[in-house]
């Protein structure tokens, strides 16, 4: 009787151990949230990465940037050189570049968005918001008969005070004045057209604006979870149908001139009913803040303030890491 209790124990620890050294480890996922403009920002940031995970497990891992990676801060152009040289660097990681709203104006005002799939054009798109014009100064130079509502708005003279951001405008409404200059020309210049080098064209025509993956862990009190995730620059609607909003945001539809999942507040703040019911991680930026609620990600400690820390949120370890950790090497 002991000799058989013993060896049923026996095979209990042996199936254990067996499943566990079987059991693969879960692919390192690494979310980082709205750079604009801080490319030293950005380079901490990244350093700090590579000394807070295992060498093996950063090789491989994949890496979500949430968007935004222009405007407010002075060195768009350097942190667009940055993003571009990150798959010849690291080739064994996976980069994903989602679309923020300010990265999709910039495209809009350089003209490499896709064109509506339709055929119509981008201009019928600004009949929804003329109201807007003369208070947001949209761009009137050379080449707006053809731009993107975001693009000219992007690069449109609004001086004044922002009083539900409490700042100061930069040039637009999109505060793009420091992303003129990083290329050394003068906000609102028709000739950012011909400055920006044709990779920083290509890597803002290509950006994907949303990202799904079918089996990411996550550690939830004490527990790995598998779950779908979902990246996406703000967020999406709650009311509105999940499957219709992903095929719209993998299609890329410009003939909207507001898209909601990538510019909206409010109504994309909360994971969708539907989602609830299914075990889906939604990641985003945009909001201005940390926030992780549940499998809600909110990942934007920066919201493009110089003072503020740009963080990033690892997965299935939740653990943050920003630029300003002090780390030991």
């Amino acid at each position: 009787m002991i000799v058989a209790t013993f060896h049923i124990r026996l095979t209990k620890v042996l199936h254990r151990k067996t499943k566990t050294m079987s059991d693969p480890k879960p692919r390192l996922v690494c979310c980082i949230g709205d750079v604009h403009g801080f490319h030293t920002k950005l380079q901490n940031l990244w350093s700090n990465l590579e000394i807070s995970i295992p060498s093996s497990e950063f090789a491989t891992a994949l890496v979500i940037f949430l968007g935004d990676y222009c405007d407010r801060g002075p060195d768009t152009n350097k942190v667009l050189d940055f993003l571009i040289s990150l798959p010849s660097r690291y080739p064994h990681q996976k980069h994903v570049f989602i679309a923020g709203n300010h990265d999709f104006a910039f495209a809009g005002f350089l003209r490499v968005l896709p064109p509506p799939a339709d055929g119509s054009e981008f201009r019928e798109g600004w009949k929804e918001f003329e109201e807007s014009e003369e208070r947001e100064g949209w761009f009137k130079g050379e080449g707006y008969e053809g731009m993107h509502l975001q693009g000219r708005r992007w690069a449109g003279s609004s001086k004044g005070f922002n009083k539900a951001k409490g700042t100061e405008y930069q040039g637009s409404v999109y505060k793009a004045g420091p992303t003129f200059e990083s290329y050394g020309v003068p906000h609102g210049s028709a000739d950012l057209v011909k400055v920006v080098p044709d990779d920083h064209k290509k890597f803002l025509a290509d950006m994907v604006w949303v990202h799904e993956e079918d089996d990411v862990c996550v550690e939830i009190e004490g527990e790995t979870k598998h779950c779908k995730l979902i990246a996406v620059h703000a967020g999406l609607e709650k009311d509105n149908d999940v499957k219709q909003q992903l095929e719209f945001l993998k299609a890329r539809d410009t003939r909207v001139p507001k898209i909601k999942a990538l510019s909206g507040r409010k109504d994309v703040l909360n994971i969708p009913e539907e989602l609830k019911k299914t075990q889906t991680v939604i990641v985003s930026g945009h909001h201005g803040k940390l926030h992780i609620e549940g499998l809600r990600l909110i990942i934007d400690e920066g919201d493009g303030k110089a003072k503020n820390p740009v963080a990033a949120i690892l997965l299935p370890s939740m653990k943050i890491i920003r630029d300003t950790d002090v780390l030991a090497n």
